[in-house]
């Protein structure tokens, strides 16, 4: 029996439920920081696959300002993280 409750963003939480909560943030924490730590490591590989310098993204070089945008790459970046996510989201 459980008579402790807390409310958090107008949800009422049991202090197990809670502390659910607390444990899955913690490990999606962790999961973000291995793969940016991934990601840092292995910008050099993916930096000679062409990405940021496909059709589509824009730069402009002035004297002393290099302007860049790179939306076909964040598109494709994004459609490729989407489907990613839709499969483990199925399994």
């Amino acid at each position: 029996m459980q008579v402790t409750r807390t409310v958090t963003n107008g949800l009422y939480l049991t202090l197990q439920s809670k502390a659910a909560y607390y444990r899955l943030m913690a490990r999606m924490l962790i999961i973000v920081g291995i793969v940016l730590v991934a990601l840092g490591l292995l910008w050099p590989v993916l930096s000679k696959l062409g990405l940021g310098r496909l059709p589509g993204d824009i730069v402009m070089e002035r004297e002393n300002v290099k302007f860049y945008a790179p939306i076909t790459t964040s598109i494709l970046l994004s459609i490729v993280i989407s489907a990613l996510l839709w499969i483990f989201q199925r399994l």
